[in-house]
């Protein structure tokens, strides 16, 4: 067996003794080469991730890995070039054996020079860190940021989200909490949305190429001096391009930045990145087409507190000292960057007088304020106020600074003032001025300026900004010069700082002076005195307003004076005179000589006539005698001569104008008002319904806002179409003018005590040649009805646009289709049906001819109906309702309807509910609510017993809707609201 073994070994040798020796060593001198050629490119790789270990880069494993295989190559190549065989030296075995290594080796090489090749360049997973740490101070402990921040992290999750603007007041700290964010990005690397966060810093004079350059640095591009921005731009571009998903974050934008001008891909075209910026004004979000806004909201107190403390250490603690620190920390009105400042100033002083001369500077925010305050704080909020396009909107902000601290300004008042200053243009009227604040308002709230008040219709300043306020008008602004002393308890007028003629404008408003300087100061250049909320006021001598020639805005409302001296009268340049809450002024000195006087408020006064010489005001716009109860006298007349009058106010007065040309005594009438062609606004009670023809209406429909009071004073609960509203009160409609016509403009009627609605409702239908299609809500109260039989029905629906209904104290009508059908209603905007007290009533709606859905309505409450046993009745004989009948409704309210057991058909569903309250409603044993439109569901209220008992389409019904069920335990009273819209 061994000899054949040898003799078969023999033969494979010569079998495979074909490679030429010469070939063969040839092989291992291109093997030799190759590697060289490999190892050059291994050299290349190594300086590369050299460098980018150095510059923080984190590396790719497959370029580890390359180089790991490479240097097991080089060892396996050494060894076989160790052995290179001569010519002689092998047998055809061996040849074979290391021709083959060769091979395989030069294979080997191959593969890793052309993965080698793809990895010059491109080492690092990015060409820089993920996140770079920024440094400062980050959010500590504070609940108010955190919610933000939490916020702001949603919507970098949020896929449909690509350009976020973060918003607000400078020094409310937007920078920290974008660091903060930054690092905590930062902190999640294994988790890291992006790719790579690139931070910018934008400054006041925005320079594109330093901007430009920051982001090259980020990603180590270099770029040369000389490029130009636009070739820079296209670098950036492409580079950014190779990024997965990258995070710009932009700070401190303040203007409008376009990001192609900079080279950066716009978020729609780079799937998954996205800008994020801050900014100091809302308008800047929006010309940057943000996506989502945040505004950064000032801290709470305890929040200010525990910040405070922490910059001004263990002092703020002491015992005598606490009080006066947490006085400090709450002027500091929440922003971080006053709370900072402030704390650093006092940290650990002692001394209980230095902190009251501390506190004592925050509250007069005048001129002498410590030079840290002004430097560290004041300017920099300025910059926002600088920011501002044009002295007009400037001094508009600066004139809100004459109120107290945190004071909600009414905007009609500001309105008032602003055109009696000047600040808006005369010759618009009304309504154009009111829009006119209402924008520069927004300008102002988008600037961080001002703010949303305490009641709707109303704006405030907080204190530090009402402080920098203060300091430009007082420091930047010739000819805006104040004296604000309002709201801080004075008891006495300081006399001396009125012998200042540079003076512009003065306030001491909502203080306790009892008593007015009697001698002349030197105002001669101040335009506006705010002398009201001072109540213990009760006279103002003749020689005051003397000093004031120049006064253009005089306000004395809510004091207790009870006549104004002849020396108003040469206050010749006066444009408002604003009187409202004197309740004991009752006689004023002429007024002929006031012609200038735009605006003249005497609301809740105590007048019985108006002043002498009130027809010579003719450039007069604004008239309020709302309130005045006892003005029981106008002279034919006076009104009509006023040519200019835009708003008459007399809610609530005493006054009650005869019509139809019944003039008793030479009383202002009605018809005067035709007289007047620039009126727009007019709130008067009426004695009868007036008699139109139809060339009387064009008045009234040029009218922007009017409410006819007409017959007793009836009180109607508000609704949200009050603008332009007539108001009916105690009246037989049997022997009344039709009411026809002046339906014809309005948006709202109220019905109260009234006789014959029957016919009132009879004569809409014969006499309406078209329908009331500006009525959007309709109130029905306390009426009562004898005969409700027979009548025609309107062949269309006179009411077409109706939105609300009010049905209140009605002792006819077993449904609101029997009620209404004569107007041929379908209610098809039907928003809000509001019903209570109605003792006929045994169905909300009849669904059959006329009605066949409520598609729109969004609102059901009944309430203290006692025979009403279903919501809806269905005439199938007619008609076949739709399923459901009421897709859009959201809240239901049912109270005290002790005999209702139906809502509606057994299988219908209400898909859009969300608010249900039952209570005394013992016979409704189910609701419209399947598990499909339960998630829906928010609340539903009502009594245990009543829940226990409910029968449900299925138990998961139930189940999934007993965490939204909040139970009743208190007896209601029978009006109480117990669910608000």
């Amino acid at each position: 067996m061994e000899v054949v073994a040898s003799i078969i070994v023999g033969a494979i040798d010569c079998f495979f003794c074909c490679e030429d020796p010469v070939k063969l060593l040839s092989n291992f001198d291109i093997l030799e080469n190759e590697m060289k050629g490999l190892l050059f490119v291994k050299d290349v790789v190594e300086n590369e991730t050299e460098l980018a270990e150095k510059e923080g880069k984190v590396l790719r494993t497959q370029v580890m890995d390359w180089l790991n295989e490479v240097e097991e190559l080089q060892l396996k190549v050494s060894q076989i070039q160790a052995v290179k065989p001569s010519r002689r030296s092998l047998n055809c075995s061996k040849q074979y054996k290391i021709s083959m290594e060769v091979a395989e080796k030069l294979k080997d090489i191959q593969g890793l020079l052309e993965a080698g090749r793809s990895h010059c360049g491109a080492v690092a997973v990015n060409h820089s860190i993920a996140v770079e740490h920024i440094p400062g101070p980050i959010i500590q402990d504070q609940t108010t940021p955190s919610k933000t921040l939490a916020k702001i992290m949603a919507l970098l999750c949020d896929d449909e989200v690509r350009r976020i603007g973060i918003w607000g007041m400078e020094g409310v700290g937007k920078t920290t909490l974008v660091r903060t964010l930054n690092n905590y990005l930062k902190n999640i690397s294994s988790t890291q949305p992006f790719g790579i966060v690139i931070w910018v810093t934008i400054s006041q004079n925005l320079d594109m190429k330093k901007v430009q350059t920051q982001i090259a640095r980020r990603l180590n591009l270099k770029v040369k001096t000389e490029d130009s921005p636009e070739q820079i731009a296209i670098q950036l571009y492409q580079r950014l391009q190779k990024e997965i998903k990258f995070l710009l974050i932009l700070d401190d934008v303040r203007k409008e930045i376009d990001l192609d001008y900079f080279g950066v891909p716009q978020p729609e075209d780079h799937k998954g990145s996205k800008i994020l910026l801050t900014t100091r004004s809302f308008d800047v979000c929006r010309l940057m087409m943000t996506d989502r806004e945040v505004k950064v909201a000032v801290l709470n107190d305890d929040e200010s507190w525990q910040l405070f403390c922490r910059n001004a250490g263990n002092a703020a603690s002491l015992q005598h000292i606490s009080p006066i620190a947490k006085a400090i920390a709450r002027e500091c009105c929440g922003f971080p960057l006053a709370l900072v400042t402030m704390g650093a100033a006092m940290r650990e002083k002692t001394n209980v007088e230095l902190w009251k001369h501390a506190l004592n500077g925050l509250q007069r925010a005048a001129v002498s304020c410590p030079p840290h305050i002004v430097d560290k704080i004041y300017k920099p909020l300025k910059w926002s106020y600088d920011s501002l396009d044009g002295a007009r909107i400037k001094y508009c902000f600066l004139y809100c600074s004459l109120f107290p601290e945190d004071f909600s300004i009414e905007i009609s008042e500001l309105t008032q003032c602003w055109l009696a200053e000047g600040l808006l243009d005369e010759e618009e009227n009304y309504e154009d001025s009111f829009n006119r604040v209402i924008d520069l308002i927004g300008v102002l709230k988008d600037s961080c300026l001002l703010e949303d008040g305490a009641h709707e219709d109303t704006v405030k300043m907080c204190a530090i900004v009402r402080d920098v306020a203060i300091w430009i008008a007082s420091t930047f602004e010739d000819g805006c010069k104040s004296l604000v002393c309002s709201g801080i308890g004075l008891s006495k007028m300081p006399v001396f700082e009125l012998f200042d003629n540079s003076l512009k404008r003065v306030s001491f408003m909502n203080n306790k002076i009892t008593k007015l300087p009697d001698c002349v100061v030197r105002c001669s250049e101040a335009s506006t005195l705010l002398l009201q909320g001072n109540v213990t006021l009760d006279r103002v001598p003749e020689r005051f307003l003397e000093g004031f020639e120049a006064l253009r805005v005089l306000n004395i409302s809510g004091t207790h004076i009870h006549s104004l001296p002849l020396s108003l009268l040469k206050l010749g340049e006066l444009r408002a005179l604003l009187l409202g809450d004197c309740f004991y002024l009752v006689e004023l000195p002429p007024l002929e000589g006031l012609s200038r006087l735009l605006v003249l408020d005497l609301s809740a006064t105590g007048i019985r006539e108006l002043p002498r010489g009130m027809e010579n005001l003719s450039n007069l716009k604004q008239l309020n005698l709302s309130r005045t109860n006892y003005l029981k006298t106008i002279r034919a007349g006076i009104i009509c001569r006023l040519s200019c009058l835009e708003v008459l106010d007399m809610t609530l007065s005493g006054y009650c104008f005869s019509v139809n040309g019944d003039v008793k005594e030479e009383m202002a009438c009605f018809e005067e008002l035709k007289c007047l062609e620039q009126l727009l606004v007019v709130y008067i009670s009426l004695k009868s319904i007036p008699s139109f023809s139809n060339e009387d209406l064009s008045w009234i429909d040029r009218l922007r806002k009017f409410h006819f009071s007409i017959g007793l004073m009836g009180k109607f609960l508000p609704t949200r179409h009050e603008n332009r509203a007539v108001s009916i009160s105690s009246l037989d409609f049997r022997s009344e003018e039709l009411i026809g016509p002046l339906l014809s403009s309005a948006s709202s009627l109220n019905l109260g005590h009234c006789l014959g609605l029957s016919d009132m409702l009879e004569d809409l239908v014969n006499n309406s040649i078209v329908c009331f299609v500006g009525l959007k809500s309709l109130t029905i109260q306390s009426c009562r009805c004898s005969e409700w039989q027979g009548g025609c029905a309107a062949q269309y629906d006179l009411l077409p646009n109706l939105e609300e209904l009010y049905l209140r104290d009605l002792n006819f009508g077993e449904s609101i289709s029997e009620l209404l059908g004569r107007l041929g209603l379908r209610f098809l905007r039907l928003k809000l049906i509001e019903v209570e007290w109605c003792f006929e009533m045994k169905y909300l709606v009849s669904f059959g001819h006329f009605i066949h859905a409520l598609p729109n309505l969004q609102v059901i409450k009944v309430r203290n109906c006692y025979v009403l046993e279903k919501l809806f009745s269905y005439d199938s004989m007619q008609y076949i309702a739709p399923d459901p009948v009421v897709p859009s409704l959201q809240i239901l309210e049912l109270l005290s309807l002790p005999q209702l057991s139906t809502l509606c058909r057994d299988e219908e569903t209400w898909p859009l509910l969300e608010k249900v309250c039952v209570f005394g409603c013992n016979y409704v044993r189910k609701l419209p609510l399947i598990d499909q439109n339960a998630e829906n569901i928010k609340e539903i209220k009502g009594e245990s017993q009543w829940w226990n008992a409910l029968a449900w389409h299925a138990d998961t019904t139930k189940s999934s809707l007993r965490p939204y069920f909040h139970p009743i335990r208190a007896i209601l009273e029978p009006r109480e609201e117990v669910l608000s819209d």
